[in-house]
């Protein structure tokens, strides 16, 4: 375990929960908005326990999910835009609080809170099945195509994650407003997902027979 991985880690993670929480609680205008601390718990205590898990079990891996800086130029403004959709997605949840627009039933947002843990669990699943993940689209050496578990059933599987935990964070947030904002992902990830397999094809040896044994890229029997 390297002391530079730990402290680069600490230092990433503790900025996103003050990004977010400032992004959240600022618009909210109050510390007593409920559903922006159920967010934060779903969201940092899982990651939080992930990233020691990773730290210990495979650094290679933690290391690769901490590097975000997106190479290819086309998949550059596909993060771009993730980010603005964030950053809009997470001002607009708390105006929604502040200034009582459409607040969603607690209820509502504890059933789509214990969604995201579900897809969370499903993450970890999937970095246990493909070791090679990183943010970013590259292939690393001795990178295999990993065909098994839930890549045998679409083959972009933590694409499939996102979208529930994406679609669901705005819920947990008990907004609607921010809930249509979120809405945009899909195309996003889809614009991701084709120039990914574009890249992907060329580079890693037996990605063409893969999609021909997987059919679907991102939901089952859908796309």
């Amino acid at each position: 375990m390297s002391g530079k991985l730990l402290v680069g880690a600490f230092i990433k993670f503790a900025a996103g929960v003050v990004l977010v929480g400032l992004l959240i609680f600022l618009p909210a205008g109050s510390l007593a908005f409920f559903n922006g601390w159920l967010f934060m718990g779903v969201l940092f205590v899982p990651m939080f326990i992930a990233g020691i898990v990773m730290m210990f079990k495979n650094p290679q891996l933690l290391e690769s999910r901490l590097d975000a800086k997106e190479k290819q130029s086309d998949q550059s403004v596909v993060v771009k835009l993730s980010g603005l959709m964030f950053l809009a997605g997470f001002i607009v949840a708390g105006l929604n609080y502040r200034f009582g627009w459409f607040v969603l039933p607690k209820a509502v947002s504890i059933a789509a809170a214990v969604v995201f843990l579900a897809a969370y669990a499903l993450y970890a699943e999937v970095l246990r099945e493909n070791t090679y993940l990183s943010r970013t689209i590259k292939v690393q050496e001795n990178q295999k195509v990993i065909d098994t578990g839930l890549y045998g059933i679409v083959r972009h599987p933590m694409y499939s994650v996102t979208l529930l935990l994406f679609l669901s964070m705005p819920l947990v947030l008990g907004s609607v407003y921010s809930f249509v904002i979120f809405l945009a992902y899909p195309f996003i990830i889809a614009k991701r997902i084709m120039g990914e397999e574009a890249f992907l094809e060329k580079e890693l040896e037996g990605y063409k027979e893969y999609k021909q044994k997987v059919k679907y890229r991102l939901i089952p029997f859908i796309w």
